[in-house]
């Protein structure tokens, strides 16, 4: 599609704008689910399109169509101009050609089954056996178990000369379990919701230990209804990197998108308790933080060589040692903050601009073996698994919840906790790190459902995380 669309864009020439871009996208996807053995979604969906986006007296306009003939083109091409003439008249900050620069280049998500390996009956067959697998006992009321592929292809031209084409093919899944004993109701599941999301093909699922971990989410279920109320009280929290990728999420990925801070998303998604002058000064934690934003990490979810303006992705200390260096922000916001960001200007769909988004974002594995973690601990809780989350909207003041928890005493996980929760604020927090896991306690996630922008954008992003150890955390049960 690149030799059309270039084509496309000296069609164009005649429209008097600085710079003008397309950016096309193809986006197949199977979503299979299964509830109590019974298939409930079993389709395979289809949506294309193209972006235009103009640069014209130094703002920027956008115009989409789903036509994909030259004439549907042309005419989005001008409503991106006269949308960008408009915007001119109340302009902030204008804009240059240096935010769009001349990029040629392709990515493709590395594989070994290709995602039509499977077909739609053996996928099927697949999640009616994890839900049997998962029903331990006459305990567990509910099962579930989701496998969803997506293709992507997005290809990328520009009046200066880029060429882009990059293909992403990605695999989400999730089973879990419900068990109920009279008024008691507790839920497991594979770490979480729709956690296990991935860059690659069939080759991650199923894996080898499927059914033994699908054994052991159905028995943790029955488990938790006759496990001990976690107590309220503050103490030593460990995290798992599965609950580690929703805390890097909500207070350290939002809060250092640079048009948060910006206040460009103030109405929707919020603010940031992060000022501009924050960069390069804040101490955000303890001095055993390091954060990068890494979209180069083959199989993370949200992997990728250029963004959605063509700027090349390349891995960058976000906080080193602590200390805040550098914003999620897009060429645009870099520009207008004078904040170093990172290439993170992404689109959910070949409709909706890029905006600034977290893509991977990773916080670097420490020292320390697991049961070097715990082995000092005198009284502590272990969580694993987020099933809740509130946050304000400066990403200050959180409060989160997890589906299992272990206590920790004399360096050993004891007894087993349900409903366990766990709150503070985001400075506190980070600075309350005391010691982080080693690469063998390392893993990664992701999710697809990060939601943010007018019209709302629910993109993918991944979060990779060692376990760690957080002092003096405020925890407590489900009646607190």
């Amino acid at each position: 599609m690149i030799p059309e669309l270039s084509n496309a864009i000296v069609a164009l020439e005649d429209i008097p704008a600085d710079w003008i871009g397309l950016r096309a996208v193809k986006e197949t996807v199977g979503h299979r689910h299964v509830r109590d053995g019974n298939p409930q979604t079993n389709g395979k969906s289809l949506n294309r399109g193209i972006m235009v986006e103009v640069l014209a007296q130094g703002q920027i306009g956008y115009g989409a169509t789903n036509i994909l003939t030259l004439d549907s083109i042309r005419s989005a091409a001008q409503t991106a101009y006269r949308q960008a003439l408009a915007a001119s008249e109340w302009s902030l900050h204008p804009l240059t050609t240096a935010v769009r620069p001349k990029v040629v280049g392709q990515y493709l998500s590395p594989f070994v089954k290709p995602l039509d390996a499977m077909t739609p009956g053996e996928i099927n067959d697949l999640l009616v056996r994890l839900c049997q697998t998962l029903k331990v006992s006459d305990q567990i009321v509910q099962t579930n178990a989701t496998a969803i592929a997506n293709e992507t292809e997005s290809w990328f031209v520009s009046s200066n000369g880029s060429e882009v084409y990059q293909k992403f093919l990605m695999l989400e899944t999730h089973y879990g379990a419900t068990a109920q004993d009279g008024a008691i109701v507790q839920q497991r599941s594979n770490n979480g919701y729709l956690a296990h999301c991935y860059q690659g093909g069939w080759e991650l699922f199923p894996k080898a230990d499927l059914w033994q971990r699908a054994q052991q989410v159905g028995e943790q279920a029955v488990e938790l209804l006759t496990a001990e109320e976690c107590p309220a009280t503050t103490t030593t929290l460990v995290l798992a990197p599965d609950q580690m990728m929703l805390q890097i999420h909500e207070s350290i990925g939002h809060p250092l998108e640079l048009d948060r801070i910006l206040g460009d998303e103030r109405n929707y998604a919020g603010g940031s308790f992060v000022k501009a002058s924050d960069f390069g000064e804040l101490v955000y934690g303890s001095k055993l933080m390091n954060v990068t934003f890494n979209p180069t990490i083959a199989g993370e979810f949200a992997s990728y060589s250029f963004d959605d303006t063509g700027a090349p992705a390349t891995r960058e200390h976000v906080i080193q040692d602590g200390v805040l260096l550098r914003g999620l922000g897009s060429l645009e916001s870099q520009t207008r903050t004078g904040i170093p960001g990172v290439s993170c200007a992404r689109a959910s769909s070949w409709n909706r601009p890029p905006i600034d988004r977290m893509a991977n974002l990773n916080l670097e594995p420490g020292t320390d073996s697991f049961e070097d973690l715990i082995g000092d601990i005198e009284s502590g809780v272990y969580m694993e698994s987020n099933c809740s989350w509130s946050i304000d909207d400066q990403r200050h003041k959180f409060q989160f919840g997890c589906e299992y928890a272990k206590l920790i005493e004399k360096g050993k996980l004891t007894k087993t906790l349900r409903n366990p929760n766990y709150r503070a604020t985001t400075p506190q927090f980070w600075h309350s790190l005391t010691r982080v896991g080693d690469e063998s306690t390392w893993q990664m996630y992701g999710t697809p459902y990060c939601g943010k922008g007018e019209p709302n954008q629910a993109i993918r992003v991944g979060h990779g995380s060692p376990a760690c150890v957080f002092s003096d955390v405020e925890v407590f049960g489900g009646g607190a």
